[in-house]
């Protein structure tokens, strides 16, 4: 048989300017995934360890499963897996636990193929999987898991990883409270003022020019998200004074990572990312939550397969 395991790290969607559209990658968190070839045909989830609630093992319900699912389309007939899921992102974080196991999934399936698939398919196929767990499909945290760092995430075509300044870090603080993306999507219905969507561009084009040039003053002028963060802050307790603790500590900018409840800043230091994740943790406690917190490069980590 053959057997591959891959882990794919944890992810912050949107970065505030950029919903559905723009991710990055996190170290210290992410789900590990096993897959085996088999000649069946299908997709079986054989095992799911870790998750804190139940998770499906239908395959075509599964983010791995369906992932794996889509991805036979494009492979020779007869082929199959078995999966094995480790959970190591929890559910609902806004970490993008959802896609991770489906980015492991497709990289270690890809990993057992004779003949492996382009990378740019992977991202349709582990894009399709997350569709299992949150409704649609996007790609601003499979792109990221997929490559590494910072990434545009299109709906169709493959990801573009944008360049980030070396000293560029971010201090992600996850409450223990679970958020549904499905929720957090839901609180986004309803109109927009088109000046908003000028704000909300501007701001987008003024943080990646930031990035591309090593200029913080540019990021820290395009770090805002007028859009969504106004419509899912009432669902995450606390966090104006976990925001507002970030920026007391020096960051460039601070929002939502994904759906919610998780607050990340960016920073131009790694030592004033691991301050400020005191300070947020600290916030949230007096809002009564307790809180974990990741410090990482913004160019964190690619999806890749275990030796």
């Amino acid at each position: 048989m053959k057997r591959a395991t891959a882990f794919s790290p944890a992810s912050i969607g949107n970065v505030a300017v950029g919903f559905d559209i723009l991710g990055h990658s996190v170290a210290g968190a992410g789900d590990r995934v096993t897959v085996t070839l088999t000649d069946s045909g299908t997709v079986k989830v054989v095992a799911i360890r870790g998750a804190e609630i139940p998770l499906p093992l239908t395959a075509i319900e599964n983010t791995a499963g369906r992932a794996l699912l889509t991805m036979l389309k494009s492979l020779p007939a007869g082929l199959g897996f078995e999966v094995e899921i480790d959970k190591g992102i929890a559910m609902g974080s806004g970490m993008g636990g959802s896609a991770a196991s489906a980015v492991a999934a497709v990289v270690a399936a890809n990993a057992v193929l004779d003949a492996p698939v382009s990378r740019e398919i992977l991202y349709q196929c582990a894009m399709d999987g997350e569709a299992a767990a949150t409704g649609s499909a996007h790609g601003d945290n499979v792109g990221p898991m997929l490559l590494g760092g910072l990434v545009i995430a299109p709906a169709e075509g493959a990801p573009v990883k944008v360049p980030t300044p070396e000293w560029l870090h971010v201090a992600l603080v996850h409450p223990h409270f679970v958020l549904e993306t499905r929720k957090a999507r839901a609180a986004l219905a309803g109109s927009y003022e088109l000046h908003d969507f000028v704000v909300q561009s501007e701001g987008l084009a003024l943080l990646l020019s930031g990035c591309f040039l090593n200029d913080a003053s540019l990021i820290q002028r395009g770090f805002r998200d007028v859009l969504v963060e106004p419509r899912r802050a009432s669902l995450i307790p606390g966090f104006a004074k976990v925001k507002q603790a970030a920026l007391d500590s020096g960051a460039l900018g601070a929002s939502i990572s994904g759906a919610g409840p998780s607050v990340f800043g960016w920073f131009t230091s790694r030592e004033g990312a691991e301050r400020a994740g005191k300070a947020m943790a600290a916030a949230f406690k007096e809002a009564g939550l307790e809180s974990d917190q990741l410090v990482s490069p913004v160019s964190g980590p690619a999806a890749g397969v275990i030796p």
